[in-house]
């Protein structure tokens, strides 16, 4: 998902959607040019622009500053995600989930030994409980790590690493307790299996890969805290839990293989396994177990983002993420509502050679909603050498997003001044 409060880097507070999704997502086509703005703002002659904005990340879906606020006001669960996602019903979920590890890219996947650990094949029969001391000593880590072909080669590390047993193919870690994983950041404790796989063909990753099976309730309770301030209220946890939940039943129903439905950063929505967990946020998972959103008997697409700026924005197609003004964003503490950042010409300029010298910027289209007629659809660059155009989703190089995120804008809901 977008970035989230407690990704967005305040202290005081606990991320790209949906989860989450990154700012380079193509925004809706729903309305005309501003013809305000759409002759251009002269640059020539100037060292900065100033840019000033609304909201953080794509808009779309709940707000979690918005819901925060809402519930502030005294709206319950149900009425928050009435007012995000409208055309909704209410369903049940319950299932396991996969979930790519992206953190741990040593094609290995390596554990820290416990009492009751166990390892087995994935589609097999073999299975071992793996002992505390081997034959070099007493065991700190264990690792699958791939040998010849599909086989998996069972390994144990004293001073340094030996083999213990090899598996002809794909094999797991389960244990009753979590598990925690050696990852090049601090170690995490996951709940369920760590399974060490070849991707499918046809996948973007290469190589061995750990997934995280689990069930999906188990999951929701690593994304929630990582999503939302546990501190946060109680009603608007309970609204991030069910989306969190919808989102990553709709992402699995439409996974392109069957190893994993969703990853853990905030391409998909953040988790933080059984250690990123706190009592608060489990009980709004407890809370709402099971229940996710349905559109026409399927899992809704519940994006999510960190704040709209006080307008959602639309998704074409998709009628319970319509544009509406946002009452709750405004009184919730959000520190993005409004935002200004100073952005050197020469900056642009050497994000894209191409344009020689930086002339003007002409904002050519807007969805119409909110302030300045809204976010910015199209977008061109003109320069001494030749323009860079903005605007068009079918080439992701050239999307809005990608000049808002190259120059680290907050949103596409911005205008420019000299």
């Amino acid at each position: 998902m977008n970035p989230a409060p407690f990704r967005s880097g305040l202290v005081l507070l606990a991320a790209l959607t949906a989860g989450a999704l990154a700012l380079t997502d193509p925004p809706s086509r729903a309305t005309g040019p501003g013809p305000s703005v759409a002759r251009g703002i002269q640059v020539s002659g100037h060292a900065k622009v100033t840019v000033k904005g609304h909201g953080f990340g794509h808009g779309r879906g709940l707000s979690q500053y918005g819901a925060r606020g809402a519930a502030e006001q005294g709206l319950n669960t149900r009425q928050i995600l009435r007012f995000y996602y409208p055309h909704t019903t209410v369903g049940h979920k319950l299932r396991k989930i996969g979930v790519l590890i992206t953190e741990d890219t040593d094609e290995n996947t390596t554990v820290v030994n416990r009492s009751g650990l166990k390892v087995r094949q994935v589609h097999g029969t073999e299975k071992f409980t793996l002992p505390t001391k081997g034959r070099f000593g007493k065991a700190g880590q264990w690792r699958l790590s791939g040998g010849s072909g599909r086989s998996v080669r069972i390994r144990y590390r004293t001073k340094s690493w030996h083999t213990w047993k090899t598996m002809p193919s794909d094999a797991e870690f389960y244990a009753k307790k979590p598990i925690k994983l050696v990852l090049p950041g601090p170690d995490v404790a996951y709940r369920g299996v760590l399974q060490s796989r070849v991707p499918p063909p046809g996948t973007s990753t290469l190589g061995r890969v750990t997934i995280n099976v689990l069930p999906l309730e188990g999951y929701i309770q690593g994304v929630v805290p990582r999503e939302m301030p546990a501190l946060w209220p109680k009603a608007a946890l309970q609204a991030q839990a069910v989306a969190a939940r919808t989102y990553a039943a709709f992402e699995a129903r439409h996974s392109p293989n069957k190893m994993w439905g969703v990853c853990d950063t905030s391409s998909c929505q953040v988790y933080g396994g059984r250690s990123a967990e706190t009592p608060m946020s489990n009980a709004a998972v407890a809370d709402t177990r099971g229940r996710i959103l349905l559109y026409r008997r399927a899992p809704a697409f519940t994006q999510f983002g960190s704040s709209d700026g006080g307008w959602t924005a639309s998704l074409a197609g998709d009628p319970f993420l319509p544009a509406k003004k946002d009452p709750y964003e405004k009184r919730s503490g959000n520190p993005f509502h409004n935002w200004r950042f100073k952005i050197r010409v020469s900056k642009i300029e050497k994000a894209w050679p191409s344009l020689g010298r930086l002339r003007s910027i002409s904002i050519d289209s807007r969805d119409g909603n909110g302030q300045w007629r809204g976010r910015v659809l199209e977008l061109t660059l003109h320069g001494s050498a030749g323009d860079v155009a903005f605007g068009d989703p079918a080439t992701p190089t050239r999307t809005v997003g990608i000049f808002t995120s190259t120059l680290g804008l907050r949103s596409t809901w911005f205008t420019i001044t000299t």
